[in-house]
């Protein structure tokens, strides 16, 4: 078979595995990517040995990567970037030298290492998480632009940068005496580069977007995307720095111009389809006969590192501000070993600073904790639902919950609380506000404060699913509560903790999933919208109205259907 058919083959081969591994994981109810790592491993070298090329896979793969981060680049935005900053490098650089430095430490009285050097080059190592599965992960449960997706996000990028920074002066560990120049030599380049990307991103991109988009032709325009996503991309690569901090800086810089959701939209299915073969190269790297030959010590170590980075992420989130509930999430959504860490391994190994044993076992660590972080993302509410029902527990763990900002009249009473100041709940304050209603808002977004106290709109500033948070909203004397969260499980709990301080208390809430409207209408709310339905109702009764149908008649219609809670349109399988 000549190269070109070759390369068909093994596409086709990934693709199609992915998508079978990927319908079984759906049906098994877990995320959608570990069906496509376990294809990976299927095929891979270790597996049935399906493909004639995995490097050329491997390099596809990481157009993936790429794809990943120059989507999240565009949707994250310089705003969202700013707001995050603190957390992003002075939590990221606490993170980075606090693991490198426990994990030296540890190692050398273990005996694993022989000196600092490797103490240190293994720490780095392992200092590194995965953005691509942990964003992977975020996207399929609708939680990126939640408080914790943003803070675990945040950290990432920065760790992609400090990835860069580690290439660089990973030479210079062999000779101390050139470490200093090193560190020089790679913040040179991150400059170099910070200024390429301001220029490029200010004068150059916005004008060669617009006009492009001017002839009106779909397909240059994608070209165009795709060319600058993966220029940029590229450029990081030439200067040791990282890929994945390329594509998101090029995300970056079309993120501020106005075609920038015609170029998530367009760029989004290439996502998919590229990434999925990122997460079968994981699975390829995988090889299970080391897996069980070092079972009990892989499976210590893997129990060593996620439980070991979560004690020392937590008490950081903590520190910068964020509550208990952002902190553990974030705590046990990061605490992985990066897929990029496999490039810093292999990099040691060739230098001399692990041995090939370290090498193995670091593969077949790093491997596990990717495969268990979308279930550590799953279980991460239920362990703090359960954290808070324990008494003595949930005394200590509301210290970590106190509204850290408060704009409120004294004895509010007949206002009506609006959980969530984005999209859908600015919406709901303007029309409150234009009947003259007196609102309180409770939001844990800096930004959406900031908004907030430019309006002079009552405000709390907090988890709203928190009970010293819900103490101070004057429920009690309330006359509805509107729970607009963009994460299921806090509006779950928020509901509940709400109708125990006011059982008598109007809820209307957000639906996110169809089966959700039940669920939430058994816990008491009164009313469960949910935003799909409610669109296709509004264009239904448009249609409707179109083809003549009496105006009595279609308002029947469409209450018809809300009394019944949307089951007469819901799909058959959910």
């Amino acid at each position: 078979m000549s190269a070109e058919y070759g390369l068909i083959g093994d596409f086709t081969t990934v693709l199609g595995t992915s998508a079978f591994g990927g319908y079984l994981a759906t049906k098994s109810r877990q995320p959608v990517l570990l069906g496509y790592i376990l294809s990976g491993m299927m095929i891979g070298p270790f597996g049935f040995k399906l493909l004639n090329d995995i490097t050329r896979i491997q390099s596809l793969a990481t157009i993936g990567v790429a794809f990943l981060l120059f989507a999240l680049g565009v949707e994250f935005s310089l705003a969202e970037l700013k707001r995050v900053k603190d957390i992003a490098f002075k939590g990221s650089l606490l993170q980075i030298g606090l693991t490198a430095a426990v994990v030296a430490i540890v190692t050398i009285l273990l005996g694993w290492v022989n000196g600092i050097i490797q103490g240190s080059f293994l720490g780095l190592t392992l200092s590194l998480s995965s953005t691509a599965v942990v964003l992977k992960s975020l996207a399929e449960r609708g939680e990126t632009n939640t408080i914790h997706g943003q803070v675990m996000l945040a950290i990432l990028i920065a760790q992609d940068l400090a990835l860069g920074l580690m290439l660089a002066f990973l030479p210079a560990l062999k000779e101390p005496k050139t470490l200093l120049l090193a560190i020089s030599i790679a913040l040179l380049k991150v400059l170099v580069f910070l200024i390429f990307a301001l220029v490029f991103g200010r004068w150059i991109v916005p004008n060669l977007i617009k006009q492009v988009a001017a002839t009106e032709n779909t397909e240059l325009f994608l070209i165009t995307v795709i060319a600058i996503c993966l220029g940029v991309a590229l450029i990081t690569n030439y200067l040791s720095l990282s890929i994945e901090m390329g594509a998101f800086v090029a995300g970056l810089m079309i993120s501020e111009i106005d075609y920038s959701d015609h170029a998530l939209a367009k760029i989004l299915p290439l996502r998919d389809t590229f990434s999925c073969l990122f997460f079968a190269s994981i699975g390829m790297l995988i090889n299970p006969a080391i897996l069980m030959q070092n079972f009990g010590v892989i499976l210590g170590l893997v129990t060593l590192v996620m439980f070991g980075k979560a004690i020392i992420i937590l008490p950081i989130i903590l520190r910068f501000g964020y509550s208990l509930k952002t902190a553990m999430i974030t705590c046990l959504g990061i605490n992985q070993i990066g897929e990029f860490s496999f490039v810093l391994a292999l990099e040691g190994l060739q230098d001399g600073l692990i041995p090939e044993k370290t090498y193995l076992l670091l593969l077949g660590t790093t491997a596990i904790t990717l495969v268990l972080t979308p279930i550590c993302l799953n279980i991460a509410p239920h362990l703090i639902n359960k954290l808070n029902d324990i008494d003595f527990l949930n005394k200590y763990l509301r210290n970590f919950t106190e509204p850290k900002l408060l704009s409120i009249p004294e004895n509010m009473s007949g206002h009506v609380v609006v959980a969530g100041y984005g999209r859908v709940g600015q919406i709901i304050v303007k029309i409150l506000q234009n009947q003259g209603y007196p609102i309180l808002v409770i939001e844990n977004s800096e930004a959406a404060i900031q908004r907030l106290r430019i309006q002079e709109i009552p405000y709390i500033f907090g988890d709203a699913d928190s009970e010293l948070v819900l103490e101070k909203s004057y429920l009690e004397t309330a006359k509805a509560l509107t729970i607009a969260l963009p994460d299921p499980a806090s509006a779950r709990l928020l509901l509940q903790r709400a109708l125990r301080i006011a059982p008598k208390l109007d809820i209307i809430a957000r639906s996110h999933h169809n089966h959700e409207i039940d669920v939430l209408t058994q816990m008491g709310a009164k009313e469960v919208v949910q935003p799909e339905f409610e669109a296709a109702l509004e264009l239904g009764a448009h249609l409707l109205k179109t083809l003549g149908a009496v105006e009595h008649h279609i308002y029947s219609v469409i209450a018809d259907i809300r009394a019944d809670k949307y089951r007469s349109i819901r799909p058959e399988r959910e």
